[in-house]
């Protein structure tokens, strides 16, 4: 039952969720900061950017898992009894988008995503606040990579329980053009435990043609409608560059 076996899952979608979540950002106008109301009657989320320059985004949630400092454990959203936390609406809990990360343990042997119930390991460090913070950004790269919708939005409700939802959002599809724009930036901000792997994923999850350079894989070429992007890599299997096709 241990967080470790999530790592795998999370890392293999890691430049697909950072490209969602920048988009999701930019939209919202930015990191200037947003507020979020949930409409507890329509499932919904609603974000609301600091400033009058982006409209409000409305976004149906789904709820993935609560991460709870009081017990100290992580309760995936399909076994959530019925009338559980108040913050966290029935019409917020859709068990379809959350049963899909156990059946995939059920088919992959993760005991991690079978078990309804995950106890945090003893390790968490000093700051528990931060320590689930940052699980939660890996649950939720999970469901992605599981589920493929994205973004995803991390909460705080009661007592520090942190809610994690996958959203669906009117931003348009990931492109390969957006990509070689925004993937520069963003690999900074990144450590990718198998680059080759996630821009094989992220070609996987945006629905992109991508093809291996040669035999040994010192390149991938991804391309959809908008364009097409050349990842070279290193000896160790590093990414290097990232070039758009003129």
């Amino acid at each position: 039952m241990s967080f470790s076996a999530l790592a795998p899952l999370a890392d293999r979608a890691a430049l697909f969720v950072a490209l969602r979540q920048d988009a999701f950002l930019t939209a919202l106008g930015g990191n200037a900061g947003h507020e979020w109301h949930a409409d507890m009657a329509a499932g919904t989320i609603t974000f609301t950017a600091s400033h009058e320059a982006a409209e409000p985004m409305v976004a149906r949630a789904h709820l993935i898992a609560t991460l709870a400092p009081g017990p100290r454990s992580l309760l995936w959203a399909w076994a959530h009894p019925q009338g559980g936390n108040a913050s966290v609406s029935t019409a917020l809990r859709d068990y379809s988008v959350s049963t899909a990360l156990r059946d995939y343990g059920t088919e992959h042997d993760v005991t991690a995503l079978m078990q309804p119930e995950l106890p945090f390991p003893n390790d968490t460090g000093d700051d528990l606040d931060a320590w689930v913070s940052q699980t939660a950004v890996a649950v939720a790269g999970t469901a992605i990579e599981i589920t493929g919708r994205a973004p995803y939005f991390s909460a705080p409700i009661e007592g520090g329980t942190r809610a994690v939802f996958l959203l669906d959002t009117p931003l348009p599809p990931l492109t390969v053009e957006d990509a070689g724009r925004a993937l520069p930036r963003l690999l900074s901000e990144l450590s990718l435990s198998d680059a080759r792997t996630s821009v094989w994923d992220l070609a996987r999850l945006a629905s992109w043609n991508l093809q291996w350079r040669d035999d040994n894989f010192s390149g991938a070429v991804v391309s959809d409608a908008t364009g097409t992007v050349t990842f070279d890599f290193d000896e160790h299997a590093r990414i290097v560059s990232i070039t758009p096709a003129n």
